[in-house]
Order: structure tokens, then C-alpha cells, then sequence
């Protein structure tokens, strides 16, 4: 995450609505009608029911293409490991897209099976090596998952393989593995983004307070030296 969307996430974060009203009426004005019409669209179709983990993803080509495929299909979460290498977007590919998806860096692999654990996550493996399910047959009522991506030549590591609750494989009838990190993931996160949004027995909105927080921190993204503006109107006490 840029340390700008770091900064307005601690600033956004954790307030009731008696404090955010007042402040997003305010910043709000600095919007058109147009953009903040496009915020609301946005977030009324953003999930934390679904989400992904990657592991050491080496190439900023597909660290950035992994951002941009939660950031389309509307998963807020994307949570990373970086032991071997840092996860490093290039900005001309992500194109901002990291201003609306929220990154997680965890510090360990057990680190982040335990945190996502914490949360009611099941962990998939996504893994051709695998005799389990499909995008097709994979139970996605059963509960929130998370989706968790390996390294561009070893895929998932052998600490998520023994923690993982399921593996999902993509069904191929080529000679060889053809499918990268970036394909399958975009293959994976749309079956299942869109099989998720059509179940009638999933409610995979955000909640009333994640809503509001979220959406004032977009208004603050989309308000140039939004910051400065608001603590000149609201200065702290």
C-alpha cells in the first residue's frame, strides 16, 4: 500500500457516525456529483467475502495485475507475503488501482495463515497438482475464502499446501502448464466473484460501518491535498 493510502487509512479508520457526517458532507463538496455517483456505484459492489493472498510474487508486472483484477471485480482485500521478495506494483501498470484496494503485507507466511484464519477466511490452494475442485464445483456459500496465489515457477508453498482447508485447480487439455500467476488468478477471481454475487443465500456486502469508512476515505483519495483540507476545518483538538 503507497504510504498516502496508508496515512488516509489510519486517518479514516475506527470513528461513529457522528464524526464521519459532518466531515463527509464537507469533502464531499470539493466532488462533483458525477464522481461521488461513481464512489457510491463502486462500493455498493465491493466484497470482504471473498479476498486473496500472494506469495512472493516476484514480477511487478503480475504484483500489479493482481491488484488490478481485485480492484475490477471488486474484492477490497488483497493480502500479501513477501519473505523472498518485496511486492512491488509498477505504477504505468496498476494505474492507480492501489488507491482502491487495500493491501495487507504480512510479515510470515504463519503470520498470514493465522491472521486470515483469525477472520473466518477458509484458505484455498490454488494448485494444478491437486486432484480437487474447479471453479466450477468449488462450494462458495460454504463460507468467506480466500484465494492463495504461489510464486511465478514454484507455486504455493509446501506451509500453505499442509494449512490450506481446499485446493482449486484450473482444468486444462494443453501438453504443459501454460497458465501464469496473472491469468489464473483473473480466471479465478471472475468465476467466483460472479458465482458468489448470483448466490441468493450469500450476503457478500460490507457491512453499514465498513461502507462509511471506506467511502470517506475515496472521497479524501479523490480530493487533491485532501488532508490539509480537512484538518483546516477540522483541525484536531
Amino acid at each position: 500500500m503507497t504510504s498516502i493510502a496508508s496515512r488516509l487509512k489510519s486517518l479514516c479508520s475506527g470513528h461513529d457516525e457522528e464524526w464521519y457526517a459532518p466531515r463527509m458532507e464537507y469533502m464531499t463538496g470539493f466532488l462533483t456529483a458525477e464522481r461521488l455517483e461513481v464512489l457510491q456505484r463502486t462500493l455498493a459492489q465491493r466484497t470482504r467475502y471473498m479476498t486473496i493472498l500472494t506469495e512472493n510474487t516476484f514480477h511487478p508486472q503480475n504484483a500489479s495485475a493482481l491488484v488490478r483484477h481485485c480492484e475490477a471485480f471488486g474484492l477490497q482485500d488483497l493480502h500479501t507475503v513477501e519473505t523472498l521478495c518485496k511486492f512491488n506494483p509498477n505504477v504505468n501498470i496498476v494505474r492507480g488501482t492501489d488507491k482502491w484496494v487495500d493491501i495487507t503485507r504480512h510479515s510470515s507466511t504463519a503470520e498470514a495463515i493465522s491472521s486470515l484464519k483469525a477472520a473466518g477466511y477458509r484458505l484455498v490452494a490454488t494448485t494444478p497438482h491437486r486432484e480437487s475442485c474447479t471453479p466450477e464445483t468449488f462450494d462458495v456459500e460454504k463460507g468467506p475464502f480466500c484465494l492463495i496465489f504461489g510464486t511465478e515457477h514454484a507455486g504455493v508453498s509446501d506451509e500453505i499446501m499442509a494449512s490450506a482447508d481446499e485446493y482449486l485447480r484450473i482444468p486444462m487439455c494443453g501438453m504443459v502448464e501454460s497458465l501464469n500467476v496473472s491469468a489464473s488468478a483473473a480466471i479465478l477471481i471472475y468465476m467466483l466473484s460472479q458465482r458468489m454475487r448470483l448466490s441468493p443465500s450469500i450476503d457478500w456486502h460490507l457491512s453499514e460501518e465498513e461502507n462509511r469508512e471506506l467511502l470517506f476515505r475515496w472521497v479524501m483519495s479523490s480530493v487533491r491535498d485532501a488532508e490539509r483540507i480537512l484538518e483546516r476545518e477540522f483541525p484536531e483538538k
